[in-house]
């Protein structure tokens, strides 16, 4: 079976003098490997084409077969490593926290430890007759997070 590490260690290269990044690399037993990659404004084929191209020439066919696939991290996807959520500050997104509890908001701040997302509640200040709409921040670890993900929106 085809190692992970030297699959990572291939695209690591390939990913040395460009500003993609690496999200995912799975080598399922039956050696078919899936490589995910992103960058901060989208990933184009023709990169894709190119990183599937390098990997094949680092890997041998003749000494073990495998299936190749690479992709980009797809944008409806749960962010996988922290610089997607450096990518994403600014941009709304859905967060459901393993308390079962979902949020939508923007993105704020992410550092290794938590994010911060900006969301709008309901709070009723001290004498008013109604409840108003504020913008609160609320910062969440990310052992508290089940999935973080873009937020598309048609408005």
């Amino acid at each position: 079976m085809i190692e992970k590490a030297t699959v990572n260690q291939i695209v690591e290269e390939w990913l040395a003098d460009k500003d993609y990044f690496l999200v995912e690399t799975v080598v399922h037993p039956d050696n078919r490997i899936v490589v995910e990659i992103d960058h901060a404004e989208g990933v184009w084929i023709e990169d894709c084409v190119g990183l599937s191209r390098y990997i094949e020439s680092k890997l041998n066919r003749e000494e073990e077969d495998f299936e190749l696939e690479v992709g980009s991290a797809g944008i409806g996807q749960p962010f996988k490593v922290l610089q997607q959520y450096y990518n994403h500050i600014g941009c709304e997104v859905e967060v459901l926290l393993r308390s079962g509890q979902k949020l939508s908001g923007v993105l704020s701040q992410a550092d290794e430890q938590q994010i911060t997302l900006t969301v709008e509640k309901k709070i009723k200040p001290e004498g008013a007759k109604r409840p108003q709409v504020v913008e609160v921040e609320e910062t969440f670890a990310y052992d508290d997070i089940k999935y973080t993900k873009y937020l598309i929106s048609f408005k």
